[in-house]
């Protein structure tokens, strides 16, 4: 088995996108996090996230590998994917809940396009990714609904598992078309981030509250990675909560605040990486809508 998922992380790493350590049998990040960074080997200068830590290399590759049955990651971000994550439904018993490919079908007729012909994994789960190269100049990060129900993309500060990783419910399959296809302009423009508000003019009181949400999001980012197994998910949605205040008064910018959190639930986690950014968003939602000036929830 280890020599598969060797074979896996090497395949992987010859069409250049960078590989890191999933521990066996699951899909969570084998690293250690910045919490319990020694400060040794690679971490002297400083702790590296699992992103910082991902590799091409094959000489890292075999050693990593070597050691257990790990299975493989792709740090998207660095190798400059976008792929598009089509989940089936939670609730397998309902017969009326559409899949995440069936969404993304629709979506495509709609649009007037086929389906992208493209490189793409069967999941564990039985649902698919669709992985393309990501545009130049233009960075985009994680989502999640954006598209579609069921349908999320992994970019910048995301990861998924490769082809050839194993799990208890199932493995990770390469299905067709040997080359990830360029990201279709029309899906760009739905990814695309909004541009961003012109900033008011800086002096001593917005600087102050820079700071002070700088310094919440470390608090709060801290107090999710090491909440016991118990009390995580309760500690994640209060931390969402919070930190959707300052995302309101624009001091805190929501992506920066989804992967800082995404992370922190990412550390020895006990829950599927889609439930914590589903509490994430929820909590974000909720606060925005309560926090933001003339808006209210519905």
């Amino acid at each position: 088995m280890t020599e598969h998922l060797m074979r896996a992380a090497l395949e992987a790493a010859s069409r250049g996108w960078h590989v890191f350590p999933l521990r066996p049998g699951t899909k969570r990040p084998a690293l250690h996090g910045e919490q319990t960074c020694p400060g040794t080997g690679g971490c002297a200068n400083g702790h590296l996230k699992w992103e910082q830590r991902a590799t091409t290399n094959p000489d890292r590759i075999q050693a990593a590998w070597s050691r257990a049955p790990f299975n493989v990651g792709i740090a998207t971000g660095p190798s400059r994917l976008v792929v598009i994550d089509l989940d089936m439904p939670k609730d397998k018993g309902s017969s009326d809940a559409p899949a995440g490919a069936a969404t993304f079908g629709a979506l495509c007729e709609r649009a007037g396009h086929a389906v992208p012909d493209t490189y793409r994994v069967r999941t564990a789960s039985g649902g698919e990714h669709l992985y393309f190269t990501a545009p130049d100049g233009i960075r985009l990060t994680n989502t999640a609904g954006t598209i579609g129900q069921l349908v999320d993309t992994r970019a910048q500060g995301g990861y998924v598992v490769a082809a050839g990783s194993l799990t208890p419910t199932g493995a990770y399959e390469a299905l067709c078309a040997p080359e990830a296809a360029p990201l279709p302009s029309w899906l760009q423009s739905i990814l695309r981030p909004a541009p961003r508000p012109a900033e008011a003019p800086s002096g001593p009181m917005v600087g102050q509250s820079r700071r002070y949400a700088d310094v919440a999001l470390t608090n709060e980012t801290r107090n999710v990675a090491t909440a016991g197994d118990g009390t995580r998910n309760a500690t994640l949605l209060r931390a969402a909560r919070a930190l959707g205040r300052l995302i309101a008064s624009g001091d805190l910018t929501r992506t920066q605040v989804e992967q800082a959190l995404s992370e922190a639930a990412g550390a020895n986690a006990t829950q599927s990486q889609r439930y914590y950014d589903d509490v994430i968003r929820r909590g974000l939602d909720w606060s925005i809508a309560h926090n933001t000036p003339g808006r209210r929830a519905a």
